[in-house]
């Protein structure tokens, strides 16, 4: 059995260990003292996103969007609702396919807004469309 996991600092790029027994008691960053798994939804730029991709071993879900995309702001607060439901089991990100469009153009993406999910450093699912937030969790939930 693990008795730590690595997590990325959404915050400064730091790797943290983390015992598995303290996720819940809300751990920080080493660093910078940002919170590591407080169910917010962290912005990401791309040295920031393929970091946490490659190394967390905590499940990431990385909402792909563009601030033009109506679907996607609504579906903004349904994703911050779901981060917060799995605050301990998965951590959310999001990531600007506008500002960043060479992560578009790597990994495929046809349609925004879209919803991947990564597991030790490997895609496990995608989600594609507007999903409230129980769908969201269901679906993090159903590749845990």
């Amino acid at each position: 059995m693990q008795d730590a996991v690595k997590l990325t600092c959404l915050s400064c790029g730091q790797t943290n260990r983390v015992p598995t027994a303290k996720r819940g008691a809300g751990p920080k960053c080493a660093k910078c003292g940002a919170a590591l798994l407080d169910g917010t939804v962290a912005e990401l730029g791309m040295p920031l996103h393929d970091k946490a991709v490659r190394t967390d071993e905590v499940p990431l879900i990385v909402d792909y969007w563009a601030p033009w995309c109506g679907p996607c702001k609504m579906m903004a607060p349904e994703f911050a609702k779901a981060s917060d439901t799995l605050r301990t089991n998965a951590r959310f990100a999001k990531i600007d396919t506008e500002q960043f469009p060479a992560v578009s153009q790597r990994l495929q993406i046809r349609g925004i807004p879209l919803l991947i999910l990564y597991a030790k450093g490997r895609e496990v699912a995608r989600l594609s469309g507007a999903r409230p937030a129980q769908d969201i969790a269901d679906f993090v939930r159903q590749h845990l």
